[in-house]
């Protein structure tokens, strides 16, 4: 005859600890916990981005007003402000359509090369940008292969301002199709044959299904293209042609003042750039953030 041993209530708060064991080494993490990481973040973080920039400005600040305005707002300087800020945003204006339709085609069709595409696109990342900047204004000169063939027809690039909005897009095309193709990727096409399915033309879908899901990842790319272009000099001063109120962009300005040796000019023009440059970033993350929560609300509902 089998007997069964009961075990005694006594023995059972022996177990517990032994059964909660299982759920604290879950906790344990791999890496330091918030209060360590966020000091060595804001710890490098200022060591590399808040202590240089805020040296740009004490530096520029350091002789008076006066001295900063009589800088930053000089003509010459005035018309690099519009030249730089001008074509970069029409730059990734450009990139933000062509990269969705490249970004597009490299996701949603099967060509031949489509590999050998995919790996160009990221040229302009490997590239040192003075020989970036070297061959296209070989390519765009008047004697060059393409530039011979504009040249019939009044158009000439090389030594303008167009060479520097060529220059640009070439840097920054690679920005909006990293940041739009694996949203693409990760995007069901069920979505669109649903609305296809409900008659909705070819526009529609775009507009109602697709658009939405990619607006994040183009403002993304868009400032991320505008923010390389903004700062961009390897590439563009090549082709620029440097001529002053004319093609002239506003990091040689910072390049012409130090070489002068004026180190003043040359912060009071970098501290605008950097003004300008937080403020167009920080209203495209705002419309970012919008866009996502919008986006989040609609497809609750």
């Amino acid at each position: 005859m089998t007997s069964h041993v009961i075990p005694s209530p006594a023995a059972a708060p022996h177990a517990l600890p032994a059964a909660d064991a299982g759920p604290r080494r879950a906790k344990r993490r791999v890496l330091p916990g918030f209060g360590p990481s966020l000091g060595f973040t804001l710890f490098y973080l200022s060591l590399i981005v808040l202590i240089p920039l805020s040296a740009v400005f004490i530096k520029s600040a350091g002789h008076g007003f006066e001295a900063f305005w009589a800088a930053a707002s000089s003509p010459r300087v005035v018309a690099s402000y519009k030249l730089s800020f001008g074509l970069s945003l029409l730059a990734a204006s450009i990139n933000l359509v062509f990269g969705l339709i490249l970004a597009w085609s490299l996701v949603r069709y099967e060509f031949f090369g489509k590999k050998v595409v995919d790996a160009l696109i990221d040229l302009p990342f490997a590239l040192p940008t003075a020989v970036a900047g070297i061959a296209l204004t070989a390519l765009y000169a008047g004697n060059g292969w393409l530039g011979s063939l504009l040249a019939p027809w009044g158009i000439k690039v090389a030594f303008t301002p167009l060479g520097i909005l060529v220059a640009l897009i070439f840097i920054g095309l690679p920005f909006i199709v990293r940041t739009v193709q694996p949203v693409l990727e990760d995007m069901e096409t069920e979505l669109e044959e649903a609305a296809a399915a409900l008659g909705a033309h070819r526009w529609q879908t775009f507009r109602l299904v697709v658009l939405p899901t990619l607006t994040p990842a183009l403002l993304t790319g868009f400032a991320l293209a505008f923010a390389r272009a903004v700062g961009e000099y390897g590439s563009v001063i090549f082709i620029a042609g440097n001529l002053p109120m004319v093609s002239e962009i506003t990091p040689l300005m910072i390049i012409s003042k130090l070489e002068q040796y004026d180190y003043v000019g040359a912060t009071s023009i970098a501290a605008v750039m950097l003004v300008f440059s937080f403020v167009l970033l920080l209203a495209i993350n705002g419309l970012q953030a919008w866009s996502s929560r919008r986006n989040g609300l609609e497809g609750r509902k």
